[in-house]
């Protein structure tokens, strides 16, 4: 055979395989046998082999090739926002009505389409070819991992029919319970730790960094909306999906045009039933308004648009024995109480233990060890006890006492007024030291590399640390013994600690785990107060005179800082040289000098963060609220409700072109 006529046998084969792709993970119409399809792909790499016929959308590549280890983080041109939810009908109303008069008319109906359990992703084609494909990440921007989702045969490397030259997909990658059930027993019979549920196993194939493993995963996918540039008024979210259909891309078949809410609940009950017979897991509906062009007039809050909304069926529920009743201690001593449950299976997952929440559930549900109970998912994510089934029997174990020692280090528990958690305030409690020395090394904190989880706990329970100021009397000697700690690592973790006294005094106190403050508000209070010793003075009014601080966060730092042990780990902080004292930055401008400014939507350039630090050098102040007392209000795409808001007040807005001319650049 010539090169000519290998080309020939080439295009042949792989027009055949494409095809074989098609009918058997879109149309279910499998037309040659598997061991068919092997042979022929085993030709065709043989041929793009030996002849460097090799070509990107061949199906051979399907198994995925060599690639970066690194993925690239890609913004999304038009956000990928979360959809607001609900679980009851008269929810629902209530969104149909707010549609209605948002419109003025009721001239429109709805797309109403099953929900899938699985991972958001974005695909870009450009000239009918497959160019990226990304995560949801934050709705903002994703990660790119295109070659990983080239190994998903449900996903075409190239759009077929009548395509624009960019199209814009949004779908939904997922397992089918059985082939997600065959996966995990190989994985046992190999050894291998099994994944909990679908969702998860999905979402974490994609981010593998090798795209040859992605494809022994079972992933499949549905599309379920499409970009185009220029869209008319007569566009459809139901063209949409025959559009899609057509060009090769899978769509499920369950979605229907409704023309009155009231066929919405008609349809939302029909598919409750049908979703225990379906092949994959689903756990809602989502409600689109049909027509595209309607939908820049409702608009979108900052998290979620005005035009849909998913309507989450009821969680599935099993019965199973409470064994034991303990507590867990969180990073801030928040003691919660933890069900040791007998085994069971529950949407999916294995469930072993589900959240009390607090004293006062345990008591109003009277749950006590040794009840059968009845377990469910709550949103089908977190496992909770719901009920006590048959509470009247005579045979059941005393009530369930919380105790008023912490578990881990003894300490008396106290409750804050108007809270249902018992805490423990030692700031050297074991659980709590852990935790709170990770969050210490964060890296919106002091950002200590390589002072993780795994180290944290080794240097604990070996007694090298026992606060978080500890880290600062380290030495290479100390570390050095640490399992997987070679001589070149420690001394890295060293630099790093050391390294960290150089960080802000605003990242100082968001480091020091003080209860309700986060990133911004500690900002605020180094801004305030200027210094360590200045701010620890302050009584819970001289807070609270504060623009973002109210009584319950000046409580806790007035608490924070009266705490003895508390005041020992900050005198050595200063002691080991920390910043202790806010560094006035030079403005560059006064242009909005006193000026009030609230960020909305996605700017074209600038990251939220970018924009905020440029109102900053220039005088301004960043706002969380439209309000009368706003200036100005910096908006950039899918701005939403605060848009809205700013218009209706009179408050002028800014773009981001503007904006660069009234800073000078």
């Amino acid at each position: 055979m010539n090169k000519s006529e290998a080309k020939q046998r080439v295009e042949e084969l792989r027009e055949l395989l494409n095809k074989a792709n098609q009918a058997y993970y879109q149309e279910a119409l499998p037309f040659i046998s598997d061991k068919e399809f092997d042979e022929k792909l085993n030709e065709l790499q043989k041929l793009e082999d030996e002849f460097d016929l090799h070509a990107p959308e061949s199906p051979s590549k399907r198994v995925g090739g060599d690639v970066s280890s690194n993925f690239e983080t890609v913004k999304h041109p038009v956000p990928l926002l979360s959809l607001d939810n609900t679980y009851n009908e008269e929810d629902l109303n209530d969104f149909d009505a707010r549609v209605k008069k948002i419109l003025g008319h009721d001239n429109y109906n709805y797309m109403v389409e099953l929900k899938f359990d699985g991972a958001s992703i974005r695909l870009r084609y450009e000239n009918g070819t497959l160019v990226l494909g990304a995560t949801r990440g934050n709705g903002q921007q994703g990660d790119d991992i295109t070659n990983n989702l080239k190994t998903i045969q449900d996903i075409p490397l190239e759009l077929s029919g009548d395509a624009p030259d960019v199209v814009e997909v949004r779908g939904e990658a997922y397992m089918e319970r059985e082939a997600f059930a065959k996966m995990n027993e190989r994985r046992e019979e190999e050894g291998l730790n099994v994944f909990a549920n679908p969702r998860n196993s999905t979402a974490g194939s994609l981010k593998m960094q090798d795209p040859k493993a992605v494809a022994q995963r079972p992933i499949r996918f549905f599309a379920f909306d499409m970009l185009l540039d220029g869209e008319d008024d007569s566009m459809t979210q139901y063209r949409k999906a025959k559009m899609l259909q057509e060009f090769g891309l899978p769509v499920s078949e369950h979605y229907r045009i409704c023309y009155e809410i009231d066929e919405v609940h008609s349809i939302i009950k029909e598919w409750d039933e049908l979703r225990h017979k379906l092949p994959y897991e689903t756990d809602g509906v989502v409600i689109k308004v049909n027509q595209s062009h309607l939908r820049d007039q409702l608009g979108t809050t900052s998290k979620f648009p005005r035009w849909a909304i998913a309507y989450k069926f009821e969680a599935e529920q099993a019965t199973t024995t409470v064994n034991d009743i303990t507590l867990q201690v969180g990073r801030l001593g928040t003691i919660t109480p933890v069900a040791e449950l007998a085994a069971v299976e529950l949407a999916g997952t294995t469930v072993k233990r589900a959240s009390l929440h607090n004293e006062d559930e345990i008591q109003r549900k009277d749950i006590r060890i040794g009840d059968t109970v009845v377990v469910e998912k709550a949103g089908e994510i977190i496992p909770q006890v719901i009920s006590v089934v048959d509470p009247d029997r005579e045979d059941r174990n005393p009530p369930f006492i919380f105790p008023q020692d912490c578990p881990a280090c003894g300490s008396e528990l106290i409750k804050y007024e108007d809270e249902v958690a018992w805490r423990c305030i030692n700031p050297t409690c074991p659980p709590q030291v852990r935790i709170r020395i990770e969050h210490f090394a964060s890296r919106d904190a002091m950002d200590i590399e390589g002072l993780g989880e795994s180290v944290v706990d080794q240097m604990v329970s070996a007694g090298l640390i026992q606060t978080f100021a500890d880290l600062y009397e380290l030495e290479k000697d100390h570390i050095i013994e640490l399992e997987r700690m070679a001589e070149k690592s420690a001394q890295n973790l060293i630099e790093a600690i050391e390294k960290s006294k150089k960080q802000p005094f605003e990242r100082v106190i968001y480091a020091l785990g003080i209860r309700f403050v986060g990133k911004t508000v500690a900002k605020d209070l180094a801004k305030a107060f200027k210094t360590m010793e200045n701010l620890q003075s302050q009584n819970q009014e001289d807070l609270e005179a504060v623009d973002s601080i109210g009584p319950r966060i000046a409580e806790s730092v007035v608490s924070f800082f009266k705490t003895e042990k508390n005041q020992q780990i900050i005198n050595r902080l200063r002691d080991h040289g920390l910043q202790f004292e806010q560094e006035e930055e030079e403005l560059v401008s006064n242009i909005f000098n006193g000026k009030k400014i609230v960020l909305t939507g996605s700017l074209p350039t600038y990251t939220r963060k970018e924009a905020s630090d440029l109102i900053e050098k220039h005088g301004g102040k960043t706002s969380s609220s439209v309000s009368g007392n706003t200036d100005f209000v910096l908006a950039g795409e899918s701005a939403g409700g605060k848009l809205d808001k700013a218009n209706k007040l009179g408050v002028p807005v800014l773009d981001e072109a503007k904006f660069r001319e009234m800073i000078g650049e």
